[in-house]
């Protein structure tokens, strides 16, 4: 039996209000989102249920059932468990005819992530974290609750014409979910004829909306760096290879990569970000080798390839001068998030219909950290939209020990999702 137990439903009304005023008569008259604001008592009831259990990538036990457990509730015509090892999908089947010469949309594809995070959750309200060391820290909580809304509204009102796939994703968090499902089949055994995502984003006003072409989020990569010297006594260095100096060097050499070999109209982050060596008891020890570790963000392949490339001439060009040997591993994690032309003026659109043009945001810029939806941008069309949490009142950002979601954007982030598949699947 899933616990549900909440302390209260603690809903700011006023703040939520604010955002139907803030958007002015746009989602007054939004038949999705003022049916799925009637339940959104239940959809915070859910969230904060979800918030309290978080669970890491992969084991998202708790969080599947809990999601498989509502769609039945819904109605919702096929559920599968399981693909992408705790990824839950299901469809739902509209009751509209496809139109004779449609344009060939038959299918959509509505994503969620499910994970949370490896840290202490430093909250005090009720609803706060009962898993030690895991934390809801990026809103994937609401993310799961807002396709959970969108699926409820659609599997009552089924008003289009095709088949709406809700894919709720494992392991965003740095284990490839994304991949893990399409590797599993989820678009063989789901089809989609294109993908769509959101995150919410504190750094924007609640009741806004972002989505553009182009890149949204960047390619992240990890690079390991072993330096290997010759230990010795801190007294007598001369005698040594201090790889701790090498180290030094090969840090501040790896910055020039971007500020001399990136055109500066480009963007790039190479950080490195751990360095383990020594004993800090032994102050008088001369290790013998030296682990760096830290990560690169590119948002064009040229980019990410040239700086593989120089990271490895650069590193080992350093340590020989010194006399010591080094070695690169780069390991690509997530590509760049990418949003399709076609599919993301047909996200502006439907944007612009919730929200209104004062609230929606064209020229977001995109964002350094990664995203593994971008996985699926690989596989399918699609875009990746951003939903204001509320910046100046929406509390800490993304990844922070005290950050929890806007409750109050649910029914915002869910009709987003339901407008888009009324909208591809229109008869």
């Amino acid at each position: 039996m899933l616990d549900r137990t909440l302390d209260s439903d603690g809903l700011d009304h006023a703040s939520h209000t604010a955002i139907i005023e803030g958007a002015g008569r746009y989602l007054g008259q939004s038949p999705a989102f003022l049916a799925i604001q009637e339940y959104q008592r239940d959809l915070t009831r859910l969230r904060r249920t979800l918030h309290q259990h978080p669970e890491l990538g992969f084991e998202e036990n708790f969080t599947a059932e809990l999601v498989a457990t509502e769609l039945q509730r819904y109605g919702v015509d096929r559920i599968e468990r399981g693909i992408g090892k705790t990824g839950v999908v299901a469809s739902i089947k509209g009751r509209l005819p496809l139109p004779a010469g449609s344009d060939g949309r038959t299918s959509i594809g509505l994503r969620a992530d499910m994970d949370a995070l490896p840290m202490k959750e430093e909250n005090e309200f009720l609803h706060r974290s009962r898993n030690a060391n895991r934390m809801h820290a990026c809103g994937h909580d609401g993310h799961t609750t807002m396709l959970l809304g969108a699926a409820r509204y659609l599997a009552q009102t089924r008003q289009f014409a095709g088949t709406v796939n809700l894919i709720f994703q494992p392991g965003e968090e740095g284990y490839a979910g994304a991949k893990a499902m399409i590797e599993d089949g989820l678009f063989e055994r789901f089809p989609c004829d294109a993908v769509f995502a959101m995150h919410n984003w504190p750094g924007l006003p609640a009741g806004k909306i972002a989505v553009r072409a182009g890149p949204m989020m960047a390619a992240a990569d990890r690079v390991k760096i072993k330096i290997e010297g010759r230990g010795g006594h801190g007294a007598h260095p001369y005698l040594a290879i201090d790889p701790v100096v090498v180290a030094a060097h090969v840090i501040t050499a790896v910055q020039s990569i971007v500020s001399r070999n990136v055109n500066p109209l480009d963007s790039v982050v190479v950080s490195l970000c751990s360095m383990q060596a020594g004993n800090p008891g032994a102050m008088s020890v001369i290790p013998r080798e030296v682990d760096i570790e830290g990560t690169v963000r590119t948002f064009r392949r040229e980019t990410q390839d040239m700086v593989e490339e120089r990271l490895a001439g650069l590193v080992e060009s350093v340590a020989a001068g010194f006399g010591a040997k080094a070695t690169v591993h780069y390991e690509r994690i997530y590509p760049a998030t990418v949003n399709t032309p076609e599919e993301s003026a047909f996200g502006a659109e439907v944007a612009r219909e919730l929200v209104g043009d004062a609230h929606f945001v064209p020229d977001l810029d995109p964002s350094m950290g990664a995203e593994d939806f971008s996985f699926m941008l690989m596989e399918r069309p699609g875009a990746y939209f951003r939903v204001g949490q509320g910046g100046s009142d929406g509390g800490c950002f993304l990844h922070n020990t005290r950050f929890d979601f806007n409750d109050n954007i649910l029914p915002l982030g869910a009709a987003l999702l339901s407008r888009l598949a009324e909208r591809w699947l229109k008869a």
